[in-house]
């Protein structure tokens, strides 16, 4: 490989604090260590016949620890979140049963027989769709990621929370989602002129609504019925949830019952009293739908510990509401030199993408960041710049460059840059 300017070692390293370079991944040049068990020896479970089939498959009893974390509201089991272990996690999609959970009244369990979606309002011929009525539809299959716009909230504190990657981003999940397009079903309303929004209502105990623009719902939302092959789960919305690609989560309305065109938001109750932007002087900014880039380093992250010098694989995610991800660059010397790291296929619009970078760690204390780049142009504001903006107390929509501080001990903790 052609040597870098100001970097040693025959151009291996791409940025200083042993970044090494992003084509090592491909090229075999990262050695494996020695095999440490013996061949020699059967081990136990190669001595009896395993166990018998199951009519729904569970994970290995060794990977129990695989759980989200939970908060529900004190005095309400019903009213939380719960977070994706992001950290104990590879590749980019979701299990299903750690996808993240936010719920504002508990979980209803609804007959599918007994649901229906309504679409009604500015429409020539108000309908109801119950499943079986949505089965006969075009069905379209995606792979999308939920966020909510809570997510990395944390980060807008004054000091920087010391917990894992999926304690601080967790609020966010990808799953290959299947249903029917909205717009098929708006089309065969037949949506009024003058009309510009769509009011969204969820069948919970809640009635969780958004106002959702129309021209959202006529490009790319989704009536969504399947997640990961499989009819959507309770905690997810069953028996339909509202996927709306690149918009904050709690938009994409669970247990969907209603859809009420209109000339004008509402100002629901879930968009007035949350999830709006407190901005200097007082004022709240509304209607922030889109979640900007962003990348978080999941791995090293808080809770794990490095074994010494060596080199290390540097693996995070990737993420942008407005379409691709384009580029991802990593930092190990606290922002003074970036290297590319490599993406991993597929990239795709509004997915997860993993990104990948060979760390060559002297033992020395280090600060590891990462910063993405979309395919509109965007790229991650520093954290300071982020918080810059905003009046004290906002959380929301956050998508600044998050960090992490590695001690020559090898523990991993959470600092701001």
């Amino acid at each position: 490989m052609k040597k870098r300017e100001g970097f040693e070692d025959g151009g291996v390293f791409a940025a200083g604090n042993g970044l090494l370079d992003r084509r090592l991944l491909l090229s075999g040049g990262l050695a494996a260590g020695a095999a440490g068990l013996a061949l020699g020896q059967s081990p136990d479970w190669m001595k009896t016949p395993g166990r018998g089939f199951s009519g729904y498959g569970m994970p290995s009893k060794w990977q129990e620890k695989v759980q989200r974390p939970f908060s529900p509201a004190p005095g309400r089991p019903g009213t939380g979140s719960s977070r994706t272990p992001l950290h104990l996690l590879e590749g980019t999609i979701t299990p299903n049963g750690l996808h993240f959970e936010r719920h504002h009244n508990g979980i209803p369990d609804i007959d599918p027989a007994r649901h229906e979606l309504a679409i009604h309002g500015m429409v020539k011929r108000p309908l109801a769709f119950s499943v079986e009525n949505l089965m006969r539809y075009p069905m379209e299959t995606h792979i999308r990621f939920i966020e909510c716009p809570g997510n990395s909230g944390g980060y807008a504190s004054a000091q920087p929370a010391q917990t894992t990657a999926g304690g601080i981003n967790g609020l966010l999940s990808c799953s290959e989602w299947t249903g029917v397009r909205l717009s098929t079903l708006l089309d065969e309303a037949g949506v009024q002129p003058g009309a510009k929004w769509v009011v969204a209502e969820g069948a919970d105990a809640a009635a969780m609504s958004r106002s959702v623009p129309l021209e959202k719902c006529l490009d790319d939302a989704v009536i969504a019925l399947y997640q990961n092959g499989e009819a959507i789960r309770p905690e997810q919305g069953y028996p339909m949830r509202l996927l709306l690609p690149g918009f904050e989560g709690n938009m994409c309305v669970k247990w969907l019952r209603r859809l009420k065109v209109t000339d004008a938001p509402v100002d629901a109750r879930d968009e007035t009293s949350h999830y709006t932007e407190l901005m200097p002087g007082g004022k709240a900014r509304q209607y922030m739908f889109l979640q900007a880039v962003k990348s978080a380093i999941v791995k090293p992250s808080f809770g794990m510990a490095m074994r010494g010098p060596g080199v290390y694989e540097i693996s995070g995610l990737a993420w942008s509401g407005a379409g691709k991800v384009s580029k991802v660059e990593i930092t190990a010397d606290g922002g003074r030199t970036w290297a590319q790291a490599a993406l991993g296929d597929p990239v795709l619009p509004k997915a997860l993408t993993r990104f990948r970078l060979p760390w060559k760690w002297d033992g020395r204390p280090s600060v590891l960041a990462s910063r993405a780049t979309d395919e509109t142009g965007e790229t991650q504001p520093t954290r300071a710049a982020w918080v810059a903006q905003y009046a004290t107390g906002q959380f929301y929509h956050f998508n600044g460059i998050q960090s992490w501080a590695v001690a020559a001990d090898g523990t991993v903790s959470n600092v701001y840059l």
